[in-house]
């Protein structure tokens, strides 16, 4: 590699269009900013990765770029290959372990494990944002797990909601970002599978292991797919007000 060359993978321009276009329209990255990617190794947050990496080099505003991994001591789940994929691209990068699966064994009351583990990764990124002085973080859930999530909130929790594509938390001094809410899961899949990113494919290891409510709104909405292309722009249409409601998840 010749000197000054990018280590990162090129995104095509329909992707860095989706990606640049959430940035500028939710107001998600501004000058001096620094972003810590939530890198949990599967495709979404890898492809995010280098998007994030392109538009460093190439945006009208200077910030930087950092990725954190939260390890949650599972045995069917292993990111430490991670470590020396992310030292090739000579980016800060912070490797937290902590037993969540255990803990959410002992702890849990009334919740599901994917909402447990979120959430306890969610405080590990905070922390590890403050100690290191990053005040963005930058999550990598795109379109589909919007919808899903707005199916969700709809059918049982008779509430319109979704997730946000950019909040700031309640003690006021982070905020989070998804850069892919216009981006459909396909487009990742694709995105990783040709530059061959190195895929952590259960990167989500509870929800392999017993049934969510998610994973039958995923069925629900590719079966509804079949019949409507326009699926997806709908439902984006519908949830944008949503989306931009600067309260937390």
């Amino acid at each position: 590699m010749t000197s000054g060359a990018p280590v990162y993978a090129m995104p095509d321009k329909k992707l860095l269009h989706q990606v640049g276009r959430a940035i500028a329209d939710f107001g998600m990255i501004r000058e001096g900013d620094r972003v810590m990617l939530g890198l949990s190794g599967g495709k979404d947050s890898l492809s995010l990765l280098h998007i994030l990496l392109h538009l460093r080099s190439v945006a009208p505003v200077n910030f930087d770029v950092a990725a954190m991994t939260v390890d949650p001591m599972s045995d069917s789940f292993d990111p430490s290959p991670l470590k020396d994929y992310i030292a090739c691209l000579n980016i800060p990068y912070f490797y937290e372990s902590q037993p969540i699966m255990d803990q959410g064994k002992k702890h849990m009351d009334g919740d599901s494990y994917c909402s447990w583990c979120a959430r306890m990764k969610r405080g590990i990124m905070y922390s590890t944002a403050r100690r290191e002085g990053y005040n963005v973080i930058a999550l990598a859930q795109h379109l589909d797990d919007l919808a899903e999530s707005f199916l969700m909130s709809a059918f049982h929790g008779g509430q319109l909601r979704t997730m946000k594509a950019h909040y700031t938390i309640s003690k006021g001094d982070l905020r989070v970002i998804r850069p892919l809410v216009y981006t459909r899961e396909q487009q990742t899949g694709e995105f990783a599978q040709k530059n061959a990113l190195p895929v952590i494919v259960e990167n989500c290891p509870a929800c392999f292991s017993m049934p969510t409510q998610r994973q039958h709104m995923k069925e629900l909405l590719k079966e509804e797919e079949k019949h409507n292309s326009g699926l997806y722009g709908s439902i984006l249409t519908s949830i944008k007000p949503l989306m931009s409601i600067n309260t937390a998840d």
